[in-house]
């Protein structure tokens, strides 16, 4: 049987944070995923009494943190406001540390293939610096997968020479976006991987990444297209089984975290997903 700790990421309840804690701990899960970039949970709202208070009422609840999500909804593409977003990205990893986890989830940006362009050169000097950071506090950058395939992220993590910046691996962004397959990626990125999400989905259509997350202008003619849906576990295009077999073969052990981003019924979603993974562990 696979051993993989089940979690949530709390945001996916659309509740109230003491309230989606104890939806976690209604439903067996093992831990939380927790914005730390938003309102009073942002470094600098969320006061030492209030991180201990937080992190008293998981443990009654009988979960632990998985990770903090540290994404600002920037990315690292511009020099400028690196400036900015990479020392806040610093506290948003003191901050994990207070709730007892060693991981921040963000996203980057999207990756260029042309390792010579001058996004390409931004992006390496802010992750850098992130990883020389987290690697002082024994932490992690965990990048979320998805706006590029796993071979591009992974050349661009070797170039750092560090696994303070990580993976998060979000199995539903690569076949949403790249076509990627979620188990070859798990073994490209397999010394990086330090967190998953449990997601699924499908591609409307192929499209440029980067009209995605809005790098390049969307052409006129593919205005308003839907590139790409989210669904319940199951219904999508992962491969769920051949995913967990690769993380159990490169001897990941840490959490697969459900994340539910769309749908009307979140809560019965995540039952359902917890369900059908904890088939699939039971099987293996």
């Amino acid at each position: 049987m696979y051993h993989f700790p089940i979690g949530v990421v709390v945001e996916s309840f659309r509740k109230e944070i003491h309230e989606a804690i104890k939806e976690a701990s209604k439903l067996g899960l093992d831990g939380i995923q927790m914005y730390g970039t938003r309102g009073d949970f942002t470094p600098e709202n969320f006061t030492a009494e209030r991180r201990r208070e937080l992190l008293q009422f998981a443990k009654d609840n009988g979960v632990k943190f998985s990770a903090i999500c540290g994404d600002f909804g920037h990315g690292f593409m511009n020099a400028e406001s690196n400036k900015i977003y990479v020392e806040r990205s610093k506290r948003v990893v003191d901050l994990a540390l207070d709730m007892e986890t060693n991981i921040v989830t963000t996203h980057i940006g999207v990756v260029p293939e042309d390792k010579t362009c001058e996004r390409y050169k931004i992006m390496q000097e802010a992750c850098y610096e992130l990883a020389q950071y987290a690697d002082s506090v024994n932490a992690h950058f965990a990048v979320e997968t998805g706006p590029e395939t796993s071979a591009v992220l992974g050349d661009f993590l070797d170039s750092l020479g560090s696994c303070g910046v990580g993976v998060n691996l979000d199995p539903a962004n690569l076949v949403m976006v790249t076509g990627d397959d979620p188990a070859a990626a798990v073994h490209r990125l397999k010394k990086y991987i330090v967190h998953t999400h449990a997601k699924d989905g499908v591609m409307l259509k192929r499209t440029n990444p980067e009209y995605i997350y809005q790098v390049i202008p969307m052409p006129e003619d593919m205005a308003g297209i839907t590139a790409f849906r989210e669904t319940p576990l199951g219904e999508g295009s992962v491969d769920f089984k051949a995913y967990l077999k690769a993380l159990e073969d490169i001897g990941y052990r840490g959490f697969l975290t459900i994340e539910r981003e769309a749908g009307a019924t979140p809560a019965d979603d995540i039952t359902l997903a917890a369900n059908y993974l904890r088939k699939i562990i039971k099987e293996n």
